[in-house]
């Protein structure tokens, strides 16, 4: 059986040019496919950019056309990929990510803390989502959702071994959220590991510096501006990680 490796990618998003977007994301999910990977996941709100005012334009169900490219690539590469996206509901869209399984399946998960002014364009999900893979319990966050310590709790109570977010965070927020992230690490023996942008989206000017950690302390962690992935795998027992470029068309 193929060892878990999981990766989250550091790449930018264009303001609501969805087809755009996905091209980004087949790129990253192609390498992400020949390093061997079991997993990868996108920043928030990575199909649209982060745009709340658009959100309610923007969004899409799980079902929508134009995300069969993903069904596809984790069928034949044997990967689950998890990208964001803000999803329809009947009432305001959910800040959303969309898994695609291996077995053709899909699912989604919906970011259940919410940060100040989101509620006026996004509803809160109210369910943990784990996913079951290659043997490993991997837990997963939207952003905010990680300045819950009550949200990586439960996670690590329902039996995570993995806690893995997409993200938007700016040079002001970082040190202090990743400090937290680092904290669940140590605190709940949790390999953690973080999607950030790496481009400006919306209103905000994210800082990249996706990464992973372990109960020792972060394990790597990409540059600022890159286009790249972080990867974790398991190796005698210990967590390690490295970083990625993804090419210049990536």
């Amino acid at each position: 059986m193929q060892e878990f490796k999981i990766a989250v990618a550091q790449i930018p998003s264009a303001k609501g040019r969805i087809e755009q977007n996905i091209q980004t994301h087949i790129e990253a999910v192609e390498c992400a496919s020949a390093h061997a990977v079991s997993m990868i996941v996108f920043p928030e709100l990575s199909l649209t950019g982060y745009e709340p005012q658009l959100a309610d334009r923007l969004a899409i169900t799980v079902g929508d056309a134009r995300l069969q490219p993903f069904r596809d690539l984790a069928v034949q590469h044997r990967l689950c990929v998890v990208i964001g996206a803000p999803l329809k509901t009947d009432d305001r869209p959910e800040i959303g990510a969309i898994i695609f399984y291996p077995n053709g399946k899909t699912d989604s998960y919906a970011k259940m803390h919410l940060h100040p002014g989101e509620e006026c364009y996004f509803r809160p999900g109210n369910t943990l989502k784990l996913l079951d893979v290659q043997n490993q319990s991997v837990a997963l966050a939207i952003c905010a959702d990680t300045n819950s310590p009550l949200h990586a709790r439960a996670c690590a109570d329902k039996g995570a071994s993995v806690y893995v977010a997409g993200a938007l965070i700016g040079g002001n927020g970082y040190a202090a959220d990743t400090e937290k992230l680092s904290n669940y690490a140590r605190e709940y023996k949790m390999l953690v590991t973080m999607a950030n942008h790496n481009q400006p989206t919306g209103n905000w000017k994210p800082i990249g510096k996706s990464a992973a950690w372990d109960h020792s302390g972060c394990l790597a962690v990409a540059s600022e501006s890159a286009k790249a992935l972080v990867i974790s795998q398991q190796i005698d027992g210990h967590w390690q990680s490295q970083v990625v470029a993804l090419s210049s068309g990536a």
